[in-house]
This record gives C-alpha cells, structure tokens and sequence, in this order.
C-alpha cells in the first residue's frame, strides 16, 4: 500500500510540472488577449443572461442556464474552496492564494471559450440524447481522426470526477468536528460508515439524471455559497485589523516565499495553480459538459455563462477562506491540514458552535459536488462504452466514496489532481486549436445584440 501511494504522489507531482503550468495559465492568458477581452466587456449581459432574460424553452437542451452554471459550480464550488484553500496554504504558504487568483482571472476567458465550445459542437450519445463537453467538440470540431484523444479525456475523466476527495474530507470534519470531542471511538470502522452513509446519499440524487441534479444543485448552491460567505465574513470583521497584514502576507510570500509555511517560487506557484485548477476547474474539462447541457442554441450566450464560475469559485469563495484561515493564526499555530485547518479557524472565532456551523456547510458542498461528479463521469462514460454503462458508472461512483472516507489525505489530493491534469491536456488543445471559431460566433453574436436581433424571454 505504501509503495502504490509513493507512486501516486510521485507521479501527481511529475505531471505537475512547467509544460502544464504553461498550458493553463499561458493558455488562459491567451485566450484572454485573443478575445479581446469579452469576457470583462461583457459581464453585466452575462449576468442578465443568467437571471433567464434570453431564456427559450423550445431551444435545444436539458436544463437551464442557471442550472447548468448551479450544476458546474456545485461541482467547483465545493470541497477545493474550504478544504482545498487549506491545503494550498499547507503546502506553499499564504503566497499560493496569489497564484490561485492569477490562475481564476486567465481562468475566465478559458471558460468562456470552452463554455461557448461545449454547445456549438454538441453531439448525441448512443441513446439520441443532444450531449456537450470535451469530447465532442473534439470529435464534431476537430474531426473524427481525433476521437483517440476524446476517448483518452473521456477515460481520464471517468477517474478524476470520483467523490473520493469530497468524501475524504467530509469524513475527516465529522471525526474531528464530531465524533473526537465527544468521546467516540474513531478510526477504520467510524470511517467506514461515514463512506456507507455518504454513499446511500449520492445513491438517491444523482440515479436521478442531470434534471434532478439540476434542481437539487439549484437550491443548495446558492443557499450553501450565502451561509458559508457569511461566517467567513464573520471571521474577518472580528479580525479587522489584520486583513491588511493578511493581504501583505498573501503578496509578499507570492514572490519571495519567505513565510513559514512558505518555499521555492515554483513550489508556491505550483501549489496555487493546482489547488485554482482543482477549485474552479478552468481548463480541465469537465464544466463544459454542464454547460453543453444547457437549453440554448447561442453558444457564446452558455460561453458567457461559463465565465462567471471562476469569479464565484475562486476570487469569491476561496479568498473569504483563505482570509478567515490567515486573520485568525491557525495557518501558523497548528500541524493540521485540510479540512481541520478551517474548522480550527471556525473554533477560534466562534468558540462551541463554530465548527459545528462548518459542517452544516461542508455538508452542502460536498454533497452537492458528489452530486454533480457522477453526471460528469457518466457522460465519459457513456462516450466510450454507451450509455447503458451509465448505471454502472452511478453504482462504481458511489462505491468510491467508501473508498475515500478511508484512505489518507494526502493520496486523495495526489490522485485528483494526476486525473485532472491528465484531462487537461487534451481539453487545452482542442480549445487552442478550435479558439477562432469562437471568435467568429462571438463577432456574430455581438453584431446581433447591438441589432436587437436575438430571442428573449416574454413569458
């Protein structure tokens, strides 16, 4: 066991390295100047978009945009920005915040461009079912002599979406949290039936299709995002005066890794890119797959849609926490990782009920991120062995979540992260290769707004 986790974690760093960093952030900068910058020109239309103004029942799709954003960011919005940010700090320091914002603002064109992707090149799945994502914007955009590299997204995307990671960390907040300051027993088996429960859980939602994720994800995401925002904001009004040595910290440890948790700027800079990637999964893939779900026939209208994720995710939800975890110390003061780290900064600010409100919130996140995972396995699934695979997938993903709850941390985090730099690859170059296609929809798109000559809802 050991030998395979060394493995893990060996290779997890190996894939880690400048070509990828190259690929996300540069890839991002450049999507970002080619645009010429529409996803910052534009942001008020994709707000009102997303509030349903341009919505049309009778146009293509599953779900709405607002359910297809609430389907991305429960997949995003979740474990990677309370246990996630921790485990950012852990590794490389408050510097590694730094580069999590810098990787979510080049992260923004990078949704734009494969949001928009996701529903011009949408196809069918064995069953007729119109699908979008990746791998068929690889396929129906690039041509089938690319369907290798679909195929390879789709088997890595099969691995990287399993709740083993939410899993692992809700277990370890209901351990700690819970079932040790009250004198329980934990260890093996106390895990082993926190995995069952969670299992049984994800078992009742997600057998439901991407319609009952999409309701689900709808009321809890916003609901989850609301409460936990405010604690937060809690945590740094009581520690007021030391936002401002908290945001110091956060700059000068960007560039000279001089802090105690801090190291090498490649290893800040590493840390920050890989916990951004994990939190709002720009580039990676698998949002555009909610996204391809969406009722509407405008590609750069779901494009704009998919844009405003990394905003929520990151620069919005991931800075309350990191911000809360540095104004109260414990980042300094104590050996935890994870999930801990933040409940210990909940202890300390809100002494008894603080770490119980936590889990109130944990529970959202990962749950609902568990709920989004499966659709997103089950379409790459579905894409390389037909969708009556698709049950098979729901029952394999549930059963991983077992899996999870019992294995170490650090495993979790390195396995995650392999998968998701795996998919990334094939997803960044088809982007890059199909970019001017998006640029030419948007030209259009905009033409047309400025003529009034779109579709808006009168209902």
């Amino acid at each position: 066991m050991d030998r395979t986790e060394n493995l893990i974690l060996d290779f997890a760093n190996f894939i880690w390295g400048t070509p990828l960093l190259i690929l996300l952030l540069g890839g991002g900068l450049l999507f970002l100047i080619y645009s010429e910058l529409i996803p910052i020109r534009y942001f008020r239309h994709a707000i009102q978009i997303l509030r349903g103004k341009y919505d049309d029942p009778n146009e293509k799709g599953q779900i709405n945009h607002y359910q297809a954003l609430s389907t991305a960011l429960a997949a995003t919005v979740g474990m990677g920005n309370i246990s996630g940010v921790a485990v950012a700090i852990t590794m490389g320091g408050p510097g590694a915040i730094f580069w999590m914002w810098i990787s979510a603002l080049f992260g923004v064109s990078t949704k734009f461009f494969t949001g928009s992707l996701a529903v011009m090149y949408r196809g069918k799945d064995s069953s007729g079912t119109v699908q979008g994502g990746p791998m068929y914007y690889i396929t129906q955009g690039l041509g089938k002599k690319w369907k290798p590299m679909a195929v390879f997204f789709s088997l890595m995307g099969m691995f990287a979406v399993l709740p083993i990671f939410q899993a692992n960390q809700l277990t370890q907040v209901i351990r700690d949290v819970v079932l040790v300051p009250n004198g329980w027993d934990v260890g093996f088996t106390s895990n082993l039936i926190i995995g069952i429960s969670i299992s049984l859980l994800m078992v009742l939602v997600i057998f439901g299709g991407i319609k009952r994720i999409g309701q689900v994800t709808g009321r809890l995401v916003p609901l989850m995002v609301v409460v936990y925002i405010i604690a937060v904001i809690y945590i740094i009004l009581k520690h007021y005066t030391l936002i401002g040595p908290a945001f110091s910290i956060i700059f000068e440890d960007a560039f000279t890794g001089n802090a105690v948790l801090g190291g090498s700027l490649g290893a800040i800079i590493i840390a920050g890119v890989r916990r951004a990637a994990f939190s709002n999964e720009a580039g990676i893939g698998t949002a555009p797959m909610a996204h391809g779900a969406a009722k509407t026939n405008e590609p750069i209208r779901e494009g704009l849609v998919a844009m405003l994720g990394p905003i929520i995710d990151t620069l919005i939800v991931c800075t309350f926490t990191a911000l809360a975890i540095l104004v109260t110390g414990v980042w300094q003061d104590s050996s935890a990782d994870g999930i801990t780290l933040t409940a210990l900064a909940f202890e300390k600010a809100m002494p008894v009920f603080g770490p119980y409100l936590l889990i109130v919130c944990v529970s959202f996140f990962s749950l609902s991120t568990m709920f989004a995972f499966p659709y997103y396995g089950s379409k790459c699934s579905s894409f390389v062995f037909g969708t009556k695979t698709i049950k098979w997938y729901n029952a394999f993903s549930s059963i991983t979540a077992i899996v999870g709850s019992v294995i170490s941390l650090n495993v979790v985090v390195a396995f995650c992260d392999a998968t998701f730099a795996l998919m990334a690859f094939p997803n960044m170059l088809a982007a890059l290769l199909l970019a001017p296609r998006v640029k030419e929809a948007a030209k259009d798109y905009f033409a047309r707004l400025k003529r009034k000559d779109y579709l808006t809802n009168t209902n």
